[in-house]
């Protein structure tokens, strides 16, 4: 089906598996092919682990999820992702402008990153019942490995499908040169939730840093519902599903929104984080979100520059709501640096002036990155300087955050009956409390308060783009009229007559439709 020609280096440094970071010399090389070592490698509960760990630590590694923006080009189509309409970001400024081609290279990097996991969690999965377990502690060990495999498995396949659509389905020991036909989306979803429906067996209930739990499966199996009730299957009947999945996790007790928003983004494993990627600068396994979100044009006193790729579109952060979730989202005034060393100073510019480099507000809530005893791994500034500019952060990337469960809740519950019910605005009023909003309206129609819902989502997800989190809402609702219509004329001009029902898929990557020749490529590309 498909053949990776990359060496994936990862270090037990990041042991997803014992959800502790710890130093280790020892490092394990993935099989060219992204196959995992033969059955005979699993013995032991040991080498179990090792391959959990070096299965998550493909994903977070810079070509996959440890250098986002890139790795996210063809969800810029959506309104809260822009980039420079100059400079080197041809390939981003291509999907924001809806023109996205199959031989840009970064759609590579969305398909073969998330493959590579699933070729990884098959060998896992093929091979984990030779582990002996002869106690019911060595049972459960082996059992949340399996489940590890299951939920990642489930989490790129969903990736992959709400990305490229129609999809092969891979399992077992299958060599990954071996082409094999795309199938109907809804086939696809029904492995998906099988996987989480499995991994919520085997998984343990408690939660741990870096670890997926029966919580994170139902989460995700709730996103995962609630795609399904919008395009293109329009399964109206999944949003009861959904609103049961997330309320077992509004339930369960174990996460809640006690964390200030802004410290959300400055802190590993807050209460509302139900799953997320881990990284270690020390083990060479580095976030790179940060530098991604800081203007080109801010300069720290040491000479360290952003990459300013990605920020906002204008309407999009002036429709923003004026609260506290807002002052903490967006960053609209810019440092410029001036004078020379050692008596730099900087001028504090709006981020509409003309002395900047694109006129847009940037994101201010991926800037600081971890903060450790009241130290930043990213953005190091006071109010009227900046000392440093980390390429290379400590901070977790969040993929399944509990105010979603709260917001799906909301929707699917309404959705699913005759409208709003009391326990649903009460969950989107709990995320509305913590942004500093007053409560929603009440006495909304099922259509208003489902789009107070998805405008709810937007802004409390800004930016966050790891799993396209707006732009996913714009596929299932078919948004690409409305947001384009509200479009400002200083964003990257979308051709005349383009397509938008062609836009929602990314096209698959030209050099896989080279080795798959009886596959049709996406319409539109």
């Amino acid at each position: 089906m498909k053949k990776n020609n990359f060496i994936i280096f990862f270090t037990l440094i990041l042991a997803v598996f014992s959800g502790v970071l710890s130093g280790c010399n020892k490092q394990l090389v993935e099989d060219p092919r992204a196959r995992l070592t033969p059955a005979s490698f699993y013995k032991t509960q040991s080498d179990l682990n090792a391959a959990v760990a070096g299965m998550w630590a493909g994903l977070v590694r810079g070509p996959v999820w440890g250098f986002t923006n890139f790795r996210a080009c063809s969800y810029f189509g959506s309104d809260d992702l822009t980039t420079n309409a100059g400079s080197n970001k041809g390939e981003l400024r291509e999907f924001d402008r809806l023109s996205g081609s199959s031989t840009i290279s970064a759609i590579n990097d969305q398909w073969n990153g998330s493959w590579a996991c699933i070729y990884q969690a098959n060998g896992i999965l093929t091979n984990f019942d030779q582990v002996p377990a002869l106690t019911p502690t060595s049972l459960a060990a082996k059992n949340e490995s399996a489940g590890n495999a299951y939920f990642a498995r489930a989490l790129c396949y969903n990736y992959l499908l709400r990305t490229f659509g129609e999809l092969p389905i891979v399992k077992g020991d299958i060599a990954p040169e071996v082409s094999l036909p795309r199938v109907a989306v809804d086939q696809v979803y029904a492995l998906i939730i099988a996987d989480l429906q499995q991994a919520k067996t085997l998984l343990p209930a408690a939660k741990a840093q870096g670890k997926p739990n029966k919580s994170a499966a139902s989460a995700l199996l709730a996103d995962v519902y609630l795609q399904m009730t919008g395009w293109p299957l329009n399964k109206t009947e999944n949003f009861a599903l959904a609103a049961a999945e997330a309320k077992l996790v509004m339930d369960g007790g174990l996460y809640n929104l006690s964390t200030p928003y802004a410290q959300v983004f400055t802190t590993n494993n807050c209460p509302e984080s139900i799953f997320a990627m881990q990284y270690s600068v020390v083990g060479g396994v580095n976030n790179r979100q940060t530098i991604t979100t800081i203007p080109e044009e801010e300069r720290s006193r040491a000479n360290q520059v952003g990459f300013g790729d990605m920020f906002p579109e204008i309407n999009f952060f002036l429709a923003a709501p004026r609260c506290r979730r807002t002052d903490a989202t967006f960053y609209d005034t810019l440092k410029l640096r001036t004078g020379t060393s050692p008596n730099f100073t900087w001028n504090l510019v709006p981020w509409n002036s003309p002395s900047t480099a694109t006129r847009h507000p940037y994101y201010r809530k991926f800037r600081a990155g971890l903060v450790t005893g009241g130290v930043a791994d990213g953005v190091v500034e006071t109010a009227t300087s900046i000392e440093a500019i980390n390429g290379f952060t400590n901070k977790e990337t969040i993929l399944l955050r509990y105010p979603q469960m709260l917001l799906i809740f909301a929707e699917a519950s309404a959705m699913a009956g005759s409208g709003p019910t009391p326990e649903g605005y009460a969950a989107i009023n709990t995320v509305r409390t913590r942004a500093g909003l007053a409560n929603l309206r009440p006495g909304l129609s099922k259509t208003a308060f489902r789009d107070s819902v998805v405008f709810e989502r937007a802004y409390e997800f800004a930016g966050e783009f790891a799993l396209g989190m707006r732009w996913y809402d714009i596929v299932r609702l078919q948004m690409l009229p409305q947001i384009t219509a509200a479009r400002s004329p200083l964003e990257n001009p979308i051709p005349a007559g383009t397509d938008f029902s062609k836009k929602y898929l990314a096209p698959i990557p030209f050099a896989e439709m080279s080795r798959n020749p009886t596959w049709k490529q996406n319409p539109g590309y």
